[in-house]
């Protein structure tokens, strides 16, 4: 089993997948390691996709086939009196994605296996070392067989028991949330009103939606009823706090699937040790509130993959790597307290808790500003990265779907590139035209904008020469 790849991917959850196929589609070689067989659960964890994930994956050429699969909502109803209209994002997504995680997974898992990723099923890594020229996995294959893999990088991105974080000696502070959560996949003899259900009573939270199968996703807590997660579950249960959460259990029955589980708020201290990083749930986890843990994962992925394979094709500094974590590590942060914020909103029981509640959502449903804040936040497009000190304006925001005089801007971040746009014509391809695109403004702007694969400025200039242009490109694209 000893081989060389560039890259080692550890786990085939969505955020895997995405990294591996964005760098196999780079041409860079990249094994993916997954313990599992081969094959997609319909044990769904996720059910949402937001904007900005949403543009992630419609630079991958994903977004409109999972737009036609999945359901859209427009609004969202918080605490029986703050709504949400997703109408006004500035987003070509101006809606979120009701989707099971298992589709998302099915259409990144072809892209990956089209682009050349080398999956590896039954394979568990069993340990991690590193040297100065790359790193040497060992791993227990099919049967129990072992042996090593040697790659230039490592990413785990298997899960919240990750084994490439354990193997990098890296903690996971932090602490259950909520405990003793139910799940359940149940047919519904009555059909909720809304596309998405959710509301919170007392002691009791309850969450409804649909996988598209005649199948509903059941989340409910039940504050009172505190017991480990291998206590026996039964369908009663599940009926009971639904009802004490949402009034009614709309008629469940058929359940073909229930668990308990518990939420827990952590994170890494770090996203990378050496040539070893660290994605998704192996580097965060948070309550589900909000829908943001599938949809960081996969923008934690998408930040990755371009600078990894700028970094192994020689494009690029290894010190591009390090800007990982200087631009995730606080996105994940910020995603911990807004999903722990919204739990503890929803389940407030005192009176000073219900009081605070009442203020604040007023205060969202008022405060345009704030509320445009909050929705930026959850929905993933008002994040911007760090600029160097003197930078522009621009540099580090997200740019939106733009309409260039050729197209699309996210059509032609497609296959990994750069994107150049400029209020005039630019002969600066040159050699990179394999990674990078140069377009021209649809309409009268005269700032020259370089876009990152992911969707982000790295360079911007109200009025630039060809030497100015020039040089930036040689910084950023190489």
């Amino acid at each position: 089993m000893k081989t060389q790849h560039s890259v080692i991917v550890v786990g085939s959850g969505p955020a895997g997948l995405l990294l591996a196929g964005d760098l196999a589609t780079a041409g860079v070689p990249v094994a993916l390691l997954e313990k599992r067989p081969q094959r997609i659960s319909n044990l769904s964890r996720a059910f949402v996709l937001h904007a900005r994930t949403l543009e992630q994956l419609d630079a991958r050429g994903l977004a409109d086939g999972l737009e036609s699969v999945g359901r859209p909502l427009d609004s969202l109803r918080l605490f029986g009196r703050l709504t949400i209209e997703l109408g006004t994002l500035r987003s070509r997504f101006n809606h979120l994605l009701v989707i099971p995680q298992y589709e998302v997974e099915k259409a990144l898992q072809r892209r990956a296996a089209e682009a050349g990723v080398d999956f590896r099923y039954e394979t568990e890594l069993t340990g991690l070392a590193q040297d100065a020229d790359g790193v040497t996995a060992e791993v227990r294959g099919p049967g129990g067989t072992a042996g090593s893999l040697r790659a230039a990088y490592v990413v785990g991105a298997d899960g919240m028991r990750s084994a490439v974080r354990d193997a990098i000696g890296l903690p996971f502070p932090g602490r259950s949330a909520i405990r003793s959560v139910v799940l359940a996949d149940v047919r519904l003899a009555e059909e909720p009103e809304n596309l998405l259900t959710v509301n919170a009573v007392g002691d009791a939270f309850a969450f409804l939606a649909p996988f598209g199968d005649g199948y509903y996703r059941v989340i409910a807590w039940n504050r009172a009823r505190d017991v480990p997660d291998g206590e026996p579950l039964d369908l009663d249960e599940v009926k009971e706090v639904t009802r004490l959460a949402l009034g009614r259990d709309f008629g469940m029955y058929d359940a073909r699937w229930m668990s308990r589980f518990h939420s827990d708020e952590r994170q890494a201290p770090a996203y990378r040790v050496g040539r070893v990083f660290l994605a998704g749930d192996a580097a965060h986890v948070h309550t589900p509130a909000g829908g943001q843990g599938m949809n960081t994962g996969l923008q934690d992925a998408a930040n990755l993959s371009w600078k990894l394979a700028a970094v192994v094709q020689g494009h690029a500094e290894a010190a591009l790597l390090d800007s990982y974590q200087a631009e995730r590590h606080p996105v994940g942060r910020a995603v911990l307290r807004s999903s722990g914020g919204i739990v503890r909103l929803a389940m407030a029981k005192r009176p000073w808790e219900l009081a605070l509640r009442a203020a604040l959502t007023t205060f969202l449903d008022t405060v345009g500003p704030a509320r445009r804040k909050a929705v930026g936040q959850i929905t993933g497009i008002g994040y911007r990265y760090p600029a160097p000190r003197g930078a522009h304006r621009l540099t580090g925001t997200r740019v939106p779907d733009l309409a260039l005089e050729g197209g699309r801007l996210y059509e032609s971040l497609r296959g990994g590139r750069f994107v150049l746009i400029t209020p005039e014509a630019c002969e600066g391809q040159g050699t990179r035209k394999d990674r990078l695109a140069v377009e021209h403004w649809a309409g009268d702007r005269r700032t020259t904008v370089l876009v990152r694969p992911d969707g982000y400025v790295a360079w911007a200039a109200d009025s630039a020469d060809a030497t100015r242009i020039e040089d930036a490109l040689t910084r950023h694209v190489g």
